[in-house]
Formats: structure tokens, sequence, C-alpha cells
């Protein structure tokens, strides 16, 4: 049965937003596509170019000190075990879009959180644009970064930093409105600025809650880092997508084991550190 009312154009006036955003800032687009390249080209260079056996021992080295022996081991022998499987280079390829995309995620999602958290304007227009990007399903994210940004790394890049940042503003912001008010205006009392207030006694108490948040950043650009690969992005994922479109269940197997394996360290690093501040304050 036909409706009755006039379609609403959503879809035409998305389309025509990107479009005239494609057309008039294209030099603002080709500028972060240089950026991200130049980032992203190095860091993984960086990563490739490095002996295996110095990376495994640097990260062991950084989980022996972060969160302890057994983290450490098991760091050192999940790498060795994507070594073995001839997954290397892709590992690292994963590893640094994950990592320039949290670091990214971060940069814009900490002060957001923090600005939701002092200003209750702020956290009730922020909020309702965070449900949206939650509940979005991650697919529709690529169709206007590949518009924008070509096919590449680039837009499965931008497409993960929207993706990851929702809880890590979420969770800033939750953390520093659950720091007690009696330790505010005890600081108040004391005479701290603002900006004294927020570093010294919101942040701190607040940090096993933003660390939460940064947990959930970093596997979420994981897993949108391994959907990028219908773009373009190179890494686990495009060997996941290889081993689908070949029907190769070898190939896929271990590039999926390679992405679990990867999650779990980086969710045991950022767990520990989370819990380590936890029991300081």
């Amino acid at each position: 049965m036909k409706m009755v009312l006039p379609k609403i154009p959503i879809g035409d006036t998305v389309a025509w937003l990107v479009d005239v955003a494609d057309k008039y800032f294209g030099w603002f687009f080709d500028f972060i596509t240089d950026v991200i390249n130049f980032l992203v080209g190095n860091f993984t260079d960086l990563l490739i170019g490095m002996p295996p056996v110095l990376f495994i021992a640097i990260i062991a080295l950084i989980a022996w000190r972060l969160a302890g022996i057994k983290v450490a081991i098991g760091s050192a022998l999940g790498l060795l075990l994507i070594w073995n499987m001839e997954m290397w280079k892709p590992a690292m390829e994963t590893i640094s879009l994950v990592v320039i995309a949290t670091i990214i995620s971060l940069i814009i999602s900490i002060p957001l959180g923090i600005m939701t958290a002092r200003s209750d304007m702020v956290h009730r227009v922020v909020m309702p644009v965070l449900d949206f990007m939650q509940t979005m399903p991650p697919f529709v994210y690529l169709v206007p970064a590949v518009i924008l940004f070509a096919i590449g790394s680039v837009p499965g890049l931008i497409a993960t930093v929207v993706f990851a940042m929702p809880p890590a503003i979420r969770l800033t912001g939750l953390g520093i409105r659950q720091v007690p008010k009696d330790l505010v205006e005890a600081a108040e009392a004391f005479g701290a600025t603002e900006g004294q207030k927020l570093l010294k006694v919101q942040l701190p108490l607040a940090m096993p809650t933003i660390m939460a948040g940064v947990n959930q950043c970093i596997l979420l650009a994981l897993s949108m880092v391994v959907i990028a690969a219908m773009v373009g992005v190179g890494g686990l994922g495009g060997m996941v997508l290889r081993g689908i479109q070949r029907l190769d269940v070898g190939m896929g197997f271990e590039a999926g084991l390679s992405i679990v394996i990867i999650a779990i360290i980086l969710d045991r690093f950022t767990q520990k550190i989370g819990g380590k501040r936890k029991t300081t304050t």
C-alpha cells in the first residue's frame, strides 16, 4: 500500500550535502588524505621494518612493566604465533591503523567527554548524537568516507575514528560526573582553580572509568579496521576478506586468529592499566 504523504527526502539531502562538501571542500579532504597517508605509511613502514624478535621483546617488556609477567608471556607467545603463521606484515598494518585511529579518537573524545561532564547543555546535545552514532550500522560509515576520500586506508581510518569515539566520550563524562562532590568542594575550599580541580581531583579519580572507555575505543577501532577491508584497507581484515572471496578457510581462520590475539593483548594492556590506577586511587 502506497503512503499518502510525500516521501521526506532524507537520503537525497544527505547525498546533496556530501556532494557539496566534496565540491567546495575537496582541498581540505585532500589535505587530510595526505596527512593520514603520511602518518599511516611511515608508522607502518617502521613496524614492518623492525625485526619481529625486537618488536616482540619490546611488547613483552612493556606488558611486564604495565600488566605483569603473565600478560608479558601471553603477549610474546601470541605474537610468536602470528609470526609463525606468516601473518606478521598484515598484523603490523592492522596495528598501525588501530594505533593511529585510537590516538585520533582519544584526542577528540576525551576533551569532548570533559565538556559533557562540565556543561549540562553540551551533555544534552552530545548524548543523542552518540546514541545515533552507536546505533548506526558500521558499514554505513564507509559510504560517505569513500565518496570524500576515495578507496584506500584513509576512508577506513576516518570511519574507524568516528565509530570508535562514542564509548570514550561517554565514559570520560561519566567518570568525571561520578567524582564525589565533597572532594570537589574541598578543592574549591582550598582555592583550587577550575583547571586544578580538573587535573588534580576529577581526572585522577575518574581515570579507571576513562581507561574503560579507552579499552572500548581500542576494541571498536580494531573491529572497524577489519570491516574497512571492504574499501581497500589492507592488514588482517584484507586477509579475512581475501579468504572469504577465495573460499580459503585456512587463510581466513589464521587471519581471524591473529585479530583475536591482537585484541586480547590490547584488552589486557588497558584493563591492567585501569585496574592499577583504580587500586592506586
